[in-house]
């Protein structure tokens, strides 16, 4: 059982996010690795759990790795409900400290968990409301982790209708 806590931003999320990412670059070399979730943005409130997502050409060479991954301190979780993923964590209970989503190249996955990042990078307004809100259910499920996910599912789901709609808007616009 995890406890809910979300805090500030703090500076060194994006240094503990570089860390992993040269340890996962040893392990899987010429691969893109993003920082995404809501400690890649500044400024906005989180869970101090750094997200991380590899793009990979195929996921079989992960299950190959699985005890490469072990060895980093990562829990291997299968698909954990999405498929074409594999998920991992490091830290059990309220240490938990990372989680890591593997896709394979241009899964939609990918596109969506980008363009929420950047969306909420480029628009400080809202990522502020998504912070507080995050912060308000976190003072109000503090030991309940369905009810802070349940309490801000529909405000990330048009969050990301949005971050989507951008995004397609920039693409077609040649600024991506």
């Amino acid at each position: 059982m995890r406890d809910v806590k979300v805090v500030p931003h703090q500076a060194d999320w994006q240094e503990k996010f570089e860390e992993e990412k040269r340890e996962l670059t040893n392990l899987l070399p010429d691969v893109a690795i993003h920082h995404i979730g809501s400690t890649s943005v500044p400024g906005l409130a989180a869970k101090p759990i750094i997200d991380i997502m590899i793009e990979v050409p195929s996921l079989e060479r992960v299950d190959e790795l699985r005890e490469q991954f072990n060895q980093l301190g990562f829990v291997g979780k299968g698909e954990n409900g999405i498929p074409n993923r594999r998920y991992f964590y490091k830290g059990e209970g309220n240490e938990r400290a990372v989680h890591l989503h593997i896709f394979p190249y241009g899964i939609d996955h990918v596109t969506r968990h980008l363009a929420f990042r950047d969306y909420l990078r480029e628009f400080d307004g809202e990522a502020k409301r998504y912070g507080d809100l995050k912060s308000m259910l976190a003072k109000k499920f503090p030991h309940d982790m369905e009810g802070y996910i349940q309490g801000k599912d529909q405000f990330v789901k048009n969050l990301e209708k949005k971050a989507l709609s951008w995004n397609e808007k920039n693409k077609r616009a040649g600024n991506q």
